[in-house]
């Protein structure tokens, strides 16, 4: 597996729906749950920050992990806080917190060895069993995947007048 490639391809992915997206609608609520379209973003805004503090953990450049701490707490709350924090901005501030976020994760991943990112037991608290790559697949092309097919899903209703 190529760990940036994986990174990359998820961001690709998640960026071209949201360029067939409708401006005029990425603020209407129930793209996935409540959540509108930007909603969505910020939430993998706070997703993609949670990366930068795993990697920056695994490169030794920085032991600080609040977004992770948060995130440990409970999963659900976590998600509510962060999307609740980007309301007041707009949708272009918030894709640039991600697109800059993503950015850095690249940077970061690049630093940490193949052999690292195979190593199983480097990320405890995801599971003994799993490597810095499985987490990149399961957690974050994945994820992106997911809502994806969400706001593509929700593009589809839209047009049918729903």
């Amino acid at each position: 597996m190529h760990a940036e490639d994986v990174l990359k391809y998820g961001d690709k992915t998640f960026l071209e729906t949201l360029a067939k997206f409708p401006n005029d609608k990425l603020e209407v609520p129930n793209a996935c749950g409540v959540w509108s379209v930007k909603d969505i973003v910020a939430h993998l805004a706070s997703h993609e920050q949670v990366l930068v503090e795993v990697l920056r953990g695994l490169t030794g450049a920085d032991d600080k992990t609040p977004y992770m701490d948060e995130m440990a707490k409970v999963s659900e709350e976590f998600n509510v806080a962060e999307v609740e924090k980007r309301k007041s901005r707009s949708f272009d501030e918030v894709l640039s917190e991600y697109k800059d976020a993503h950015e850095k994760t690249i940077e970061l991943l690049r630093e940490i060895p193949e052999d690292k990112r195979r190593e199983n037991d480097t990320l405890p608290w995801y599971g003994m069993q799993y490597d810095l790559e499985d987490f990149l697949v399961y957690g974050y092309y994945g994820h992106k995947r997911e809502h994806s097919t969400h706001i593509a899903a929700f593009q589809d209703v839209l047009a049918r007048g729903g």
